[in-house]
């Protein structure tokens, strides 16, 4: 069933053909930066706030941020979790995710298994998501005993991103790590999406609007971005960033 931060996406993404999502990692915040950080994002036109890393390991330090952002924002919080300490009963909504490329099972089902009864009781939406690691990884891939799939290998990203529609799985996440020295290449990305009808969520290396701009021409239907943010400051470049997702007409779906 789809929720109602599920469904403002989807309709999001429709009237505008690809939106933009801030990410903050709690581990790299207080609640004052914090709420500075996501006034101006939503100020900017992103579309939601994420919120996760992949070393949250303090679930008290994640409420206080969580809940700073919820009083500063009227856009949906979104919870990006990296195991079941990255659950707060403070979000919208919460990413339940699989990585589909760990070696692993905990992080296939295992901590799937483990938090869907507080997801439950938190009364948080959750949207079901199939992840994969690409490329370098990053910390995710170490944290996560992910097999990255090689940038010179779509057709197994697309193989990935069909089975998790087949699984049921309503997004599919191409992750090149945060602070990745490139990202999703324009290849992989149109592999997925010409494999799949589910929407296609690219994160990781995306620093200019020119990168924005061939991910979103290439199939993407949200962008991700953390770092930049970190590195470059908030206003000036979350506006660049969202204006170019616009680049995609309303409504098209990207290449086929």
């Amino acid at each position: 069933m789809v929720g109602p931060v599920e469904k403002y996406l989807l309709d999001k993404i429709g009237q505008d053909g690809a939106v933009h999502i801030t990410l903050v990692d709690p581990e790299k915040v207080t609640p004052s930066s914090v709420s500075h950080i996501v006034r101006e994002a939503e100020s900017c036109k992103t579309a939601a706030i994420m919120v996760g890393g992949s070393t949250v390991v303090s679930t008290s330090r994640l409420d206080r941020v969580v809940k700073a952002i919820k009083k500063t924002v009227n856009i949906p919080v979104i919870l990006f979790p990296n195991n079941i300490t990255g659950i707060s009963k403070h979000a919208d909504a919460i990413w339940f995710m699989s990585l589909l490329n760990s070696s692993d099972p905990y992080f296939l089902t295992g901590a799937q298994v483990l938090g869907a009864p507080t997801i439950k009781k938190f009364g948080l939406e959750p949207i079901p998501l199939g992840y994969i690691v690409v490329g370098e990884g990053g910390a995710v891939g170490v944290v996560g005993k992910a097999v990255p799939i090689p940038y010179d290998k779509p057709e197994l990203a697309a193989a990935h991103a069909l089975a998790a529609q087949y699984f049921g799985m309503r997004f599919v996440y191409l992750e090149a790590g945060s602070g990745a020295k490139q990202p999703v290449p324009n290849s992989m990305i149109k592999a997925v999406k010409n494999a799949t009808s589910i929407s296609l969520i690219v994160g990781g290396g995306i620093k200019t609007s020119e990168q924005v701009r061939e991910i979103v021409r290439a199939g993407a239907d949200v962008i991700v971005t953390g770092t930049v943010v970190e590195e470059c400051g908030v206003k000036g470049k979350i506006m660049e960033l969202v204006e170019n997702t616009k680049c995609r007409g309303k409504g098209v779906r990207g290449p086929t």
